[in-house]
C-alpha cells in the first residue's frame, strides 16, 4: 500500500464516523493542485536534470503550508501524502493554513553547496513562475534533507522577485534568526513531542491500562531517528526527567539501559558521523532496537518504519509519531488491539507548524515577540513588588528588583505559546476518542474533517 493510500485509509475510517455528504468528502481529501517541474542545473559533473514537485492539498485557508523534503528516492505519493497530512494537522492544532508539501529527488552528498544553491533557487524561481509560492499563497519549511540554509536561498530568491513587497520574508518558515526567523522554531517539534508525551502521561484512567504511573520522570524512551526532531525531542524529555535507553540510527543502534547522555551522543554525530561509537552503551543492529523493552518508542525518521510484519515485535506501551506516517493502517490495527497508546504523527508533531505559524505572523507585522511589551511588563512589575515591599516593611536596591523582575523573551513566548496549544489540542483528542470510542489517530481525522467539512459549508460552497 502506498503512503497516500495509507493517509486515505486513516480518512475513510474517520470519516464513517461522520454524516457528510460524499462529495464534499472527496473534496477534502483530494489535493487541489499538484505542480511537477523539471530544470537543468550546471554542476561539476555536466548538466543535470533535477525533478521537484510541490503539491497544494487543501486551499480552503491560505496560504497553505508544509515542508520541502530533499532526498534521493522521493515521488509524487510520497508528497501527496505528507501534503494531506498537513491538512489534516493543521486543523487539529488550529492553525489557519491549508496544507501543502514539496520535494526536490536528488542526493545531497553529490552536490556541492553552490550547486545545491542553484537548485534551491531554481525551485523557487519555478514555484514563483507557476503563482505556486507566497505569504498569502503557499509558505514553505524545512523538512528531511533541508535546513534554515536552504529557508534562507528560497526568501532571497522570492525577495528578488517582489522586492516591493513589504511581506516578503514570510514567504518561508524555518529560516535563521538573522534573516527573518524565530526564536525556537529549530527545536519546536521535538519540544511539543515532549508537550504531548507529558499530556498524555497526566491521565490516571488511560495510564492504569498500561500499567505506568503519571509524568515523563523515570519513563524508558527509545528513539529511532537522531536528525534534528529526534534528539531536540530527546533532549527535552531527558530534561523532564525520562530515561533515553536507546537511539537508532541508519548504522545501528546504540542501547544502555541506564541511559544514554543525548547531548554526549550528539557531539559523537558530530564529530564521527555516526552514534555508534558512544561509549558505555551497546551496539544493536538498527532494526532491533524498534523492539527493546520500553516504556515509549520515539520513531523520528521516515514513514513506514512500524508494519504489519513487525508490529507484533513491538515491546513499547506508548508509540509517540515524531516522524510522518511511521505507523502502516495494518500495524496500527494490531497495536490498537494489543492496547498499546499510539499519541499519531497529525497531533504529536505539529510543533514546527505551530512555530512557523508564529514566525509567519512575525514577518507579516516586522515585529518580535516581546520587545513591545518587554519594558511595560517589567515596569509594571517592579511598581508592584514595591508595593508589597512597602506593605510588608521591606526594601530591596534597584539591582536587587531588577534581578526578582522577570521578562520573557521571544523563545520563552514561542515555547509558552506551543505549550498550550499542545495541552488544548490533546485534550480535544481525548474528548473526541472517547466520544466516538476510538483510537487517538482517528479522532484526530475526525477532528479534521470536522473543521474543513463546517468552513465549506459555512462559506456556502457545500450544502
Amino acid at each position: 500500500m502506498g503512503f497516500f493510500r495509507n493517509v486515505k485509509h486513516y480518512f475513510e475510517k474517520a470519516a464513517n464516523h461522520l454524516n457528510y455528504d460524499r462529495g464534499l468528502l472527496n473534496q477534502i481529501e483530494t489535493p487541489n493542485a499538484i505542480f511537477k517541474v523539471n530544470f537543468p542545473v550546471k554542476t561539476r559533473n555536466g548538466i543535470k536534470v533535477v525533478s521537484g514537485w510541490r503539491v497544494h492539498h487543501s486551499q480552503h485557508l491560505l496560504p497553505t503550508k508544509g515542508g520541502i523534503r530533499i532526498a534521493p528516492k522521493v515521488d509524487e505519493d510520497e508528497v501527496m501524502a505528507l501534503a494531506s497530512l498537513m491538512t489534516y494537522k493543521n486543523a487539529v492544532v488550529d492553525v489557519p493554513f491549508g496544507g501543502a508539501k514539496g520535494a526536490i529527488k536528488l542526493n545531497k552528498s553529490e552536490f556541492t553547496e553552490e550547486e545545491l544553491e542553484r537548485v534551491i533557487r531554481r525551485y523557487t524561481v519555478e514555484l514563483i513562475k507557476k503563482n505556486a509560492i507566497g505569504p498569502a499563497i503557499d509558505v514553505p519549511a524545512p523538512d528531511y534533507g533541508s535546513s534554515p540554509k536552504e529557508m534562507a536561498w528560497i526568501a532571497d530568491t522570492y525577495i528578488s522577485y517582489h522586492h516591493t513587497d513589504i511581506a516578503a520574508l514570510a514567504s518561508v518558515t524555518g529560516k535563521p534568526v538573522e534573516n527573518g526567523g524565530i526564536r525556537g522554531r529549530k527545536e519546536a517539534t521535538g519540544k511539543g513531542l515532549m508537550f504531548a508525551l507529558r499530556e498524555a502521561l497526566d491521565y490516571e484512567e488511560d495510564l492504569k491500562k498500561l500499567g505506568l504511573s503519571r509524568g515523563i520522570s523515570g519513563k524508558r524512551v527509545v528513539v529511532q531517528g537522531f536528525g534534528n526532531v529526534g534528539y531536540h525531542a530527546a533532549k527535552f524529555l531527558q530534561e523532564e526527567g525520562a530515561i533515553i535507553i536507546a537511539i537508532i540510527e541508519i548504522d545501528g543502534t546504540i542501547y544502555n539501559p541506564n541511559g544514554i547522555d543525548v547531548e554526549k551522543a550528539k557531539q559523537i554525530q558530530i564529530n564521527e558521523g555516526s552514534i555508534t561509537s558512544y561509549p558505555d552503551a551497546k551496539v544493536l543492529p538498527r532494526e532491533e532496537g524498534l523492539f527493546l523493552e520500553t516504556d515509549v518508542l520515539l520513531p523520528a525518521a521516515k514513514e513506514n518504519q512500524i508494519t504489519g510484519e513487525n508490529a507484533d515485535k513491538i515491546k513499547a506501551k506508548i508509540i509517540l509519531e515524531g516522524a510522518n506516517g511511521p505507523t502502516t493502517p495494518e500495524a496500527d490495527e494490531i497495536l490498537n488491539q494489543r492496547g498499546v497508546l499510539i499519541i499519531p504523527d497529525i497531533y504529536a508533531n505539529a510543533g514546527g507548524v505551530v512555530v512557523s505559524y508564529f514566525e509567519w505572523l512575525k514577518n507579516l507585522y516586522h515585529i518580535r515577540l516581546g520587545r513591545l511589551t518587554k519594558r511595560v511588563e517589567e515596569i509594571s512589575q517592579i511598581r508592584m513588588l514595591h508595593g508589597i515591599l512597602k506593605l510588608i516593611d521591606r526594601s530591596m536596591d534597584e539591582e536587587e528588583l531588577k534581578n526578582f523582575v522577570f521578562s520573557a523573551d521571544e523563545k520563552e513566548i514561542v515555547f509558552s505559546g506551543l505549550e498550550d496549544t499542545m495541552i488544548n489540542a490533546y485534550r480535544h483528542l481525548r474528548e473526541t476518542a472517547l466520544k466516538y470510542g476510538t483510537d487517538l489517530r482517528t479522532a484526530a481525522f475526525i477532528i479534521a474533517i470536522d473543521k474543513i467539512a463546517r468552513y465549506y459549508i459555512n462559506m456556502g460552497i457545500f450544502p
